[in-house]
């Protein structure tokens, strides 16, 4: 069962909500986010990346910058560009993209059920990136970006949201990417109270996206009830910020791979190598995108493969192993090109769907190597890999549309 809760947002007031809603914080550089809030001076990013706001040799991780954050935060506040909700809400959020729509329930997830693994992982975490956003959640005492959580589909539940929708939104904008977002609130308590009992009886929630953000704010909370000495648990502290999504509407994007050198291989001796594990066939007719799993693409030389797995050796003995990501580390990655971990091997670089194929070609014609297309990984094999406490590979998983930051606001 999952314990959700509506919040007191702090939100932005209607005619800024499209100038203020900003891209997560890690999805940008330094460099890139500096460049929007030069362009855009209300956007969130002065406050989620707050180093915007010094000179470029600031350090970016000093405590001005996370005292700015909280200044701007509080000044925005009073001076009436966010609002204040006087009652506790849910609140609707749908994102549509290329006339494909997702809607989320925008609440406060408990931070016990993180820690009881009823909202379920399937990544690591980096501790230096956690600290980060531990002094930024710390700082502002307010969690600025949602955690976006996935659960399997409740027609009860898509019912009432559906209802909820034909009603005027909150608001309605489309961002410069051509995203459209609308969103409405939820403040009948009847409405809430059974949207309660739904999750209450839903048994698994997931991270889809956010994992790093999800423990800097289940971190902050344990930090705050330390610091308390006591609490009941109904404390703002004990929840954070989350939009849950059910899994028939979510997009995975492939997530693929880019190796900079072919570690002493030619082209040749690397296809002939391949042909153990894969079927490798060329392709004469421009790009390949992969169709379906167990099938990869591959750009070398300026020319494009497709690498479809033998099936004697697709069948893995757990979740992971049947993952195509997984396969091309354990098959290729590791002992063609030497790459035992892609984390941290600076000789790998992962690029995200949305940007296509052509940036594949594109960093293989100006600068060698090799380039891996992939297929997505399908929301079942992530429910699956975090269902058997496993996790995923490195970069397994890309969403489409992002979430915007700033549009909601948990305080604490």
């Amino acid at each position: 069962m999952a314990d959700l809760k509506p919040f007191f947002c702090v939100r932005p007031r209607t005619d800024l909500a499209d100038r203020i809603a900003a891209l997560p914080y890690d999805v940008c550089s330094r460099e890139e986010a500096c460049a929007e809030v030069e362009r855009n001076p209300y956007s969130f990013l002065k406050i989620d990346r707050a180093e915007t706001q010094f000179d470029a040799d600031t350090d970016m991780y000093s405590d001005e910058v996370y005292e700015k954050a909280k200044n701007t935060l509080d000044t925005m506040i009073q001076n009436g560009e966010f609002i204040q909700e006087d009652t506790a809400c849910f609140y609707i959020y749908e994102l549509t993209m290329n006339g494909r729509s997702q809607t989320g329930l925008v609440a406060c997830a408990s931070i016990d059920d993180y820690i009881n693994n009823h909202i379920k992982k399937h990544e690591n975490t980096k501790t230096e990136k956690e600290l980060d956003r531990i002094r930024h959640v710390d700082a502002c005492c307010a969690q600025t970006g949602p955690i976006f959580l996935a659960y399997r589909e409740n027609k009860r539940l898509s019912h009432i949201l559906s209802g909820k929708k034909s009603g005027e939104p909150l608001y309605l904008f489309t961002s410069n990417d051509g995203i459209t977002h609308a969103v409405w609130k939820i403040d009948e308590p009847e409405l809430i109270a059974e949207i309660q009992q739904i999750f209450q009886r839903i048994s698994e929630i997931y991270i889809a996206d956010g994992h790093h953000r999800a423990a800097s704010a289940v971190k902050t909370g344990l930090k705050r009830r330390q610091e308390a000495g006591s609490y009941t648990g109904n404390e703002e502290f004990n929840y954070f910020l989350s939009v849950l999504f059910p899994d028939n509407e979510l997009m995975i994007m492939d997530y693929n791979r880019y190796v900079l050198d072919l570690n002493g291989h030619t082209p040749e001796t690397l296809i002939d190598r391949l042909k153990d594990d894969f079927d490798v066939r060329i392709i004469c007719d421009g790009v390949y995108k992969p169709d379906r799993k167990g099938r990869i693409g591959m750009y070398v030389n300026h020319t494009w493969y497709r690498l479809t797995i033998k099936e004697t050796l697709a069948a893995g003995s757990n979740p992971v192993d049947s993952l195509d990501v997984a396969y091309l580390q354990n098959k290729v990655l590791a002992p063609l090109f030497n790459i035992q971990d892609p984390k941290t091997d600076k000789r790998i670089d992962f690029i995200g769907g949305i940007r296509g194929l052509s940036e594949l070609e594109k960093l293989v014609d100006n600068n060698g190597g090799v380039a891996f297309a992939m297929y997505p990984t399908g929301m079942a094999e992530l429910f699956a890999v975090a269902d058997a406490g496993l996790l995923m590979p490195p970069k397994s998983t890309w969403f489409e549309p992002k979430l915007r930051s700033g549009l909601f606001i948990h305080q604490f």
